[in-house]
């Protein structure tokens, strides 16, 4: 296995997002950087993943039917990966909610309603902007602090 670094911005949104995550529950099934099976297709190990609460492992992994949401964190070198291939793989599997959060758009898209080749609905919310309420499909609420995701740093000659 070949771990490639990620920003501080990357690690720190991450973190933001498992700390939301904290209102389901203390043992709400949420996943970081764990690989989910997507079968005839390359496994995903995304940045946050919830599951059902009723989801088990078949041999080492979950299954994308377990999954309820996918959130994928945008670094300089995944960005095309994140919007474009990320978006149309998660909703070819029927995945009901996707995120991409964007720390250098300062911005988090949300797509819902899964179709074969990405998702119907993509909406766009501004960091700063307040809490974001997501409805999963188990019924429970995923709430999205938009005012706490880490903005990155300004680079030395930016300033």
């Amino acid at each position: 296995m070949i771990m490639t670094p990620r920003s501080e911005e990357h690690s720190s949104t991450i973190r933001s997002m498992q700390i939301d995550s904290l209102a389901l529950g203390r043992h709400a099934k949420v996943t970081s950087d764990v690989y989910i099976d997507f079968p005839a297709d390359e496994n995903s190990a995304p940045d946050l993943a919830i599951l059902r609460e009723d989801a088990r492992k078949e041999g080492k992994r979950y299954s994308f039917e377990d999954v309820l949401l996918i959130s994928e964190v945008v670094s300089t070198s995944s960005a095309r990966k994140d919007y474009d291939d990320c978006t149309a793989k998660y909703g070819r599997y029927g995945i009901p909610v996707y995120l991409v959060v964007d720390p250098y758009a300062q911005e988090v898209v949300l797509h819902t309603q899964p179709t074969g080749t990405g998702y119907i609905a993509a909406h766009t919310h501004r960091y700063g902007t307040g809490k974001l309420p997501i409805p999963l499909a188990d019924g429970r609420t995923f709430t999205l602090d938009l005012d706490e995701l880490p903005r990155p740093e300004p680079e030395e000659g930016d300033r």
